[in-house]
Order: structure tokens, then sequence, then C-alpha cells
């Protein structure tokens, strides 16, 4: 395979972040001459966000690597069934299974400290109705989200948080693309924003090469170079 026809990394995001969460680990994949592509999650509901995040996958000649981190794992795990991915890596993230929710996944393991920490703000629909914004209080993001985070960047991270909407959580994934297609996953085993127990059950159902990292949620930010290497080792097994 020549360079032209390396996969592309894509970096979805997940709730809580941006793009920028991927900071630390884009100067890395573009020094090895990997194609980088980092967008926008729109963070309002799963099935949403997975059509959104597969028509940016459609767009890109030749094949794809979906890398997701938490909620984006979930969406990486409804949008990677696009044809020219060719593998799924999960950072700290929900593996879901064809009709499971979040909430369902979860459910089935004893809460996080994010539980304790959450808010829950109205806002407008199109249709004049009112959905609802789910985010983290300001002054506990840093400690639950980010630990081990520098705590200046904790602490801009805790106001430019970009929340969740609530229906997101209860959406079932329409399908299961590791089913077909090779997975990594990083366990962030001191995670207190998503149960690591939980990232272990859906890596392990989903058949998933899997590395556990003592690290935060935001593990791509802690630890950056072992986030690099995995999407590295999942390049070069799809690109042989």
């Amino acid at each position: 395979m020549t360079t032209n026809d390396m996969p592309t990394v894509v970096l979805v995001h997940g709730a809580f972040a941006d793009a920028s969460s991927f900071a630390r680990v884009i100067p890395e994949l573009l020094g090895d001459g990997l194609k980088v592509v980092a967008p926008a999650v729109p963070n309002r509901s799963l099935i949403g966000d997975s059509a959104y995040i597969a028509s940016v996958v459609r767009r890109i000649p030749g094949p794809v690597v979906l890398v997701g981190h938490s909620y984006g794992g979930a969406v990486i795990t409804v949008a990677g069934a696009e044809e020219n991915v060719k593998g799924l890596v999960y950072l700290a993230g929900y593996a879901l299974e064809e009709g499971e929710s979040l909430g369902r996944l979860q459910g089935g393991f004893p809460e996080s400290e994010l539980a304790t920490a959450l808010v829950y703000t109205p806002f407008p629909l199109a249709d004049g109705d009112e959905g609802t914004d789910v985010s983290v209080e300001a002054d506990r993001l840093p400690e639950i989200f980010a630990a081990d985070v520098d705590p200046a960047l904790g602490r801009v991270l805790a106001v430019t948080q970009r929340p969740l909407a609530a229906a997101a959580f209860s959406e079932t994934a329409p399908t299961a693309a590791w089913r077909d297609k090779p997975s990594w996953g990083i366990v962030a085993s001191a995670d207190r924003t998503l149960n690591p127990e939980v990232q272990r059950f859906g890596y392990q159902r989903a058949g998933a090469t899997t590395v556990e990292v003592d690290s935060s949620h935001l593990v791509m930010l802690s630890h950056p170079g072992c986030v690099a290497d995995v999407i590295r080792e999942a390049v070069r097994s799809v690109a042989n």
C-alpha cells in the first residue's frame, strides 16, 4: 500500500469536550505522515451525530481508521459501518452492541463520580419543544474528567466544555461496526468519568485488542504517546 493509500485517521471527540482534546495526539500522527481529520461532533443525538460523522467519512477518499473517545466511541460504533472504515479505536469509550444505548450499557455497572456532578439545562428545539443539555459542574470537572491533566488546562476545559443532549443517552445503536471490523481499545484504569469496567466489558465483547493505562478519562491529553501508538498499530494492521 502506497503512502497515498494509507488510512486517514478520523478523531471523534466525546461529550463535554471538543476536537481540541486531541491536540497532543494530532502532532504525533502528522509527524508520521498520516492524514488526520478531527471534526466537530454536534453532540445532539447518537443517530444524528453518527450520521454526521458517516458523512465526513464518505467524503474521504480511501480507507479510514475511526478513533472515538468516550461518547465518541458510541458514535464510531455506528458510523463505522461505512464501507471505507477499516478499523475502530476506542479511547475510554463506549463500544455499544446493536440495540444498546449508553444508559443501558453503563447501567449494568456501578456509577462513576460523574453521576453526582452532572448539570441539566433546558434548551429550545427547532420545533418549539424543549431539549435538555447535560454538562459537568465546572468546579468539579478537572478532578473527575481530567485529574492527571495540567490543572491550568483543566480549568480551561471546565469552562469550554460542550454539553451532550440528554436524548443521546437513551438512543439505541442501529448497528455495531465492530462485529465486522477489527477494533482496538484503551482502558483508562483511573477513570472517574466512565467506569473502567464499562470500557473493559465493551472491548471484550467486541474482541478488541486492548491495553490499560493508569489515566484519567482524558487519556489522549495525559498519555498522548500511548494513544498515538495504539492508533499507529491500527493503521499498520489495516494497511497490510
